[in-house]
């Protein structure tokens, strides 16, 4: 099985497939609006917003070989074929005469979307990239060239501009968070250069994440989408985009009903930057912070109700968090007003404010709720504002100080163990051994990892470590967090406490 991305050199073939839904007699009516008897209406209504994108590439000699060589039919070792079909595309791939080949033009198609009459049309990046010139094809086949405004390649959006004798459709954006999965939707896009086609399918699933970037937030859908039909809309019954149809995942290259499409909610505010920024680029919001995932044991030490949020590891110094009041261990609920169910969902919430905007940060710290404020800095300031400041050596006490718990041998820092393990500085106690089927070994913890605090305390001798299992067991909790160092890498580790 393959994901394989739609975009120029990717198209469609779509097909509308007759739907119907039965509903058993006894279930309680839906708010959703029934499937209309066709798609027509609408179709023609949102079609003229759509269009086609052509573009051309200059293909270097070796890079056309190459791409070639690729695609050669392969056969057995010694096949007489072989060496013909070697030799045939030798010669399609460069000049008889032995002189080099003049580099050739390559083309290819993808799809887009008019967002404002002026001009401004909406697609995805890898449809446009590397073009040398590109070339939109409206609805009535008008070919109007497009200059490129501004791209983001960590979402896959990217802006053109076009000069019209007239005003362009344009299309609506809608709300992508208040599409449900279930609601019927239309793909338009221009699928192996057949020019506007339609297909209608069902929101299958919200929140896919694809692995193709740091923001992935995909909407699924079973509407028909191949290659071509990539930086095309995806609109809701009302004719609103939603999304913007971005990927398919199929073993053939064609559709098998798994699209993906960049949410509205997501597409709109990077477009927007990008049109209005002096420089037509992404400037985003930077909270400083390093999160982990919040598991069920994390949870239930921690006092929460269920596992939710992004659990802080650490804080980078001088950064918008540290100076807004973040801490390590603190868990972040909510994000200037929008909840963070878990810790992938942040840093899309971050990246959607502006530099330098003020947002409310809601954080669950000592088994209550706190709102702070912070500042949020600019993304690529990251290196500057995180240098590491070594810290001063504090020569540690009861040297000689070893114990046992939870399957872990700890024992305060002593300068052999400071060097045995590369340790940076006295604070915390360092691990010195793991017990097999542990629960310190089932999460991974090693000889040389460092606890740095023990149920958000910080510690300071290898005899702390016992106190604190002991109050948590007093109060009747389950489990115990640990922050752990490992190579100057912060996370928090919950231990089970039913292994002494």
């Amino acid at each position: 099985m393959s994901l394989l991305s739609l975009g120029w050199r990717r198209s469609a073939i779509v097909a509308v497939a007759a739907l119907a839904i039965v509903v058993p007699a006894g279930w309680p009516s839906a708010t959703a609006r029934p499937a209309p008897d066709s798609f027509a209406d609408l179709a023609e209504k949102l079609l003229p917003s759509v269009v086609n994108i052509s573009t051309t590439q200059t293909l270097k000699p070796e890079h056309e070989h190459e791409h070639s060589t690729s695609e050669r039919p392969k056969f057995p070792p010694g096949s007489p074929f072989e060496e013909f079909f070697k030799d045939f595309f030798d010669k399609n791939s460069r000049r008889g005469d032995g002189l080099e080949a003049k580099p050739r033009k390559a083309t290819s198609l993808g799809s887009g979307f008019i967002i404002d009459p002026a001009g401004y049309i909406v697609t995805n990046n890898h449809v446009i990239a590397d073009a040398d010139a590109i070339t939109v094809i409206l609805h009535d086949d008008t070919n109007l060239k497009a200059e490129v405004i501004g791209r983001d390649t960590k979402t896959d959006v990217a802006v053109l501009k076009v000069k019209a004798d007239k005003p362009l459709v344009a299309a609506r954006w809608g709300d992508s968070d208040k599409a449900r999965v279930g609601d019927w939707v239309l793909a338009i896009g221009n699928p192996f250069g057949l020019g506007g086609s339609v297909t209608a399918g069902i929101l299958s699933a919200r929140q896919r994440d694809i692995n193709s970037g740091p923001y992935d937030d995909f909407l699924q859908t079973d509407a028909a989408i191949n290659r071509g039909n990539s930086g095309g809309p995806m609109f809701d019954v009302d004719g609103e985009v939603i999304g913007i149809n971005t990927a398919i995942y199929s073993p053939s290259g064609g559709s098998i009903g798994i699209g993906f499409a960049v949410p509205s909610n997501l597409a709109k505010s990077v477009v927007a930057e990008l049109i209005s920024e002096p420089d037509h680029e992404m400037h985003r919001g930077w909270l400083g912070v390093r999160i982990q995932a919040v598991t069920d044991e994390i949870a239930e030490s921690l006092g929460l109700d269920k596992p939710h949020g992004a659990l802080v590891a650490s804080v980078n110094d001088n950064g918008p968090a540290q100076s807004g009041g973040i801490q390590p261990g603190d868990v972040i609920l909510s994000f200037d007003g929008k909840t963070v169910p878990d810790m992938r969902h942040l840093p899309r919430l971050v990246a959607e404010r502006r530099v330098g905007q003020v947002v409310a940060v809601k954080v669950w710290r000592k088994r209550q709720e706190e709102t702070l404020h912070v500042k949020l800095g600019k993304l690529d300031e990251t290196e500057k504002v995180s240098a590491h400041v070594p810290a001063k050596d504090v020569p540690s006490k009861d040297h000689d100080s070893t114990v046992n718990a939870l399957g872990l041998t700890l024992s305060n820092i002593t300068p052999d163990l400071k060097d045995k393990f590369s340790l940076s500085d006295d604070k915390g106690v360092v691990v010195v051994g793991v017990s097999k089927d542990s629960p310190a070994s089932e999460k991974g913890l090693k000889a040389g990892d460092v606890i740095m605090e023990a149920a958000q305390e910080e510690i300071k001798n290898a005899g702390q470590v016992l106190g604190k299992i002991a109050d948590a067991k007093k109060a009747g909790r389950k489990s115990i967090l640990l922050l752990v160092e490992r190579q100057g890498d912060l996370r928090f580790v919950a231990l089970r406490l039913d292994h002494g």
